[in-house]
């Protein structure tokens, strides 16, 4: 249940204090390595928010570095005492309990479907007590791999929608970036 007059006031916030989370149990040590890892190239990824209008797609060019990159930086980030990843066939689910701010976060989710083509996902984030008002969260999951990246793209690259063009891999290593993250905390 989200409580309106509390939400986070950046996008960037909002995001991090959803997903941080969910990454940072994908991004669970060894067990990350049991993960199926997405196929290089170009992602359109439709992630919904119960509550919340449409974000609309983003796409996003990968390669291994790129989703390396992002595990990575998650653990850094994580402060979790469960990761645990179970996978069986086209089916992963994965719970966690991390600390996020003075809130403990657990999540629970699963994911279906073919890392090479395409997945889906239901996760759910309840937060005790209340992060910025809410209590929980539940979002759906939709990413499926479109080709090759485009000409003039590079691994790293992100469209959002109404937010323009970044590079994942130069904003995570720009230290005005990192210094930010760092006072989120």
């Amino acid at each position: 249940m989200l409580k309106k007059r509390a939400l986070p006031q950046s996008p960037s916030r909002i995001l991090r204090l959803l997903l941080m989370p969910l990454c940072a149990c994908l991004a669970g040590g060894a067990l990350a390595d049991n993960l199926p890892k997405r196929k290089a190239g170009l992602w359109e990824i439709n992630t919904r928010m119960q509550g919340m209008p449409p974000m609309g797609p983003v796409q996003q060019c990968i390669d291994r570095n790129t989703d390396n990159l992002m595990e990575q930086e998650a653990r850094k980030e994580a402060n979790c005492s469960v990761m645990d990843i179970k996978t069986q066939g086209n089916r992963v689910s994965v719970r966690s309990v991390c600390k996020i701010d003075k809130s403990t976060a657990t999540s629970d989710a699963v994911f279906t479907g073919a890392f090479d083509s395409g997945y889906k996902g239901e996760i759910t984030v309840r937060y005790s007590p209340p992060l910025e008002g809410m209590t929980e969260a539940r979002m759906t999951q939709e990413a499926k791999w479109l080709g090759p990246c485009l000409p003039g793209q590079k691994p790293g690259d992100v469209i959002m929608p109404n937010m323009g063009r970044f590079n994942m891999n130069e904003m995570m290593n720009d230290p005005q970036v990192r210094e930010m993250m760092k006072r989120q905390k």
